[in-house]
């Protein structure tokens, strides 16, 4: 009788200890299920949820909650990672401008190649060329906007052409104004149209005069239409001034005007904008994104000799007018047509080190050749090298394509 106690007492401590292995098993998988599902919640914002702050620095995703955690993959830090491999370098990619191609002009440091950006709360993917084109299978990407857009055209037409055999791609690069990368085997286009304020900038009047025509989409919008992806951006050419300024006169329903107030003029032609993409744009078929301002490096942050990211702690230069980043969100908010907002503006401000400064040419000739002139006032704090900054926001622009993808949607989907 005492054996069969005991067999008895062993057979309640296995039931036990195999319900407990159970429960411990359920409560792991659940465990693992809410980590995948964090590692998918990586999401741009639709124009409702943007939010500026005070800075002019949105937190543009839409709020993904997990267990009351919302991520935002344009918050988070740079990581410094020197033994990362790059996805290409300036001399595999021939197409790319003397403006950008900075180790072509002597640039003698490597580090700014090698910072990686890391959200707060989740996990960005690493940029697949090859699936960025599988999921782009027989669509066209157009990027709109001014040179820093053609930066990030460059970025994305040489990580594509880098993932593939060079004999399968086609880049015509020899317009400023237009470029265009095809991947035959895709039948992928990724075109870049020059304008720098989306409306029409007329400098064909007899007499000289450039005229900024307010009410008038850009006149190569003819050829925006019926692109899957559709990037924009404007904001630079807006507030330069002096010899700088594009324009002499502003022209508005048949009107012309000399001087008028830059934020009444902005606002004019952002609502041009938004006529444009709501009347022309199908949601179900296209996905636009507003890429935000890329910041410039002058004054107290000036980017000549400077080869660190700026710390975190350290206070930062507004690098554009907060009112016409308020036009923005204004705009945003009343369209029809979803806009995702690529909100790369504070994490590029840290990134001064990654200009290209002197290493490039003007007029064909190497900055650093220029004579009579101190380096540090001839220093690009515009444009970025690459590889470099840009590649980050097309690191971000393929991560909410990953998204919609595995959340059910197309690749190029609203």
């Amino acid at each position: 009788m005492e054996a069969i106690s005991r067999i008895h007492e062993r057979w309640k401590l296995c039931t036990f200890a195999s319900i407990l292995g159970c429960f411990i098993l359920l409560m792991c998988l659940n465990r693992s299920h809410d980590v995948r599902n964090l590692v998918h919640t990586i999401a741009l914002q639709s124009s409702s949820d943007i939010d500026f702050l005070g800075s002019g620095i949105s937190e543009n995703v839409k709020p993904i909650h997990q267990r009351d955690v919302k991520c935002n993959m344009f918050k988070g830090r740079w990581v410094y990672k020197p033994m990362e491999n790059l996805l290409y370098d300036d001399f595999r990619c021939p197409f790319l401008s003397d403006q950008v191609s900075c180790q072509r002009h002597g640039r003698p440091d490597f580090q700014y190649e090698k910072w990686s950006w890391e959200a707060h709360e989740c996990e960005i993917p690493r940029f697949d060329g090859r699936d960025m084109l599988e999921r782009l299978r027989g669509k066209r990407v157009v990027l709109v906007g001014d040179s820093l857009n053609r930066n990030q055209w460059e970025s994305l037409a040489c990580l594509l052409y880098s993932a593939i055999p060079s004999s399968t791609a086609e880049v015509d690069f020899q317009n400023g104004s237009y470029k265009v990368f095809r991947a035959k085997d895709y039948n992928v286009s990724v075109e870049f149209y020059w304008s720098p304020f989306l409306v029409q900038l007329d400098t064909k009047q007899a007499n000289g005069t450039k005229i900024l025509r307010l009410d008038k989409i850009d006149a190569t919008a003819r050829r925006w239409h019926g692109a899957d992806v559709m990037v924009f951006n404007t904001g630079h050419w807006w507030v330069h001034r002096g010899k700088f300024r594009a324009w002499d006169m502003f022209g508005y329903e048949g009107k012309l005007v000399e001087e008028m107030n830059i934020e009444k003029a902005f606002a004019m032609a952002m609502k041009t904008w938004e006529n444009w993409v709501d009347d022309n744009v199908l949601p179900t078929k296209t996905s636009v994104y507003f890429r935000s301002i890329s910041p410039e490096h002058k004054g107290k942050d000036w980017c000549y000799n400077v080869t660190q990211p700026i710390e975190k702690e350290s206070p930062m230069v507004a690098s554009f007018p907060e009112p016409l980043m308020e036009i923005v969100r204004a705009t945003f908010h009343r369209m029809r047509t979803p806009v995702r907002y690529l909100n790369i503006t504070e994490l590029s401000r840290y990134r001064r080190d990654a200009h290209s400064t002197i290493y490039g040419t003007k007029t064909g000739k190497q900055l650093i050749e220029q004579k009579g002139k101190r380096p540090e006032h001839i220093a690009d704090c515009s444009h970025w090298c690459l590889p470099g900054l840009p590649d980050t926001w097309n690191r971000l622009l393929y991560a909410s394509m990953v998204l919609d993808t595995s959340g059910g949607g197309s690749a190029a989907g609203s």
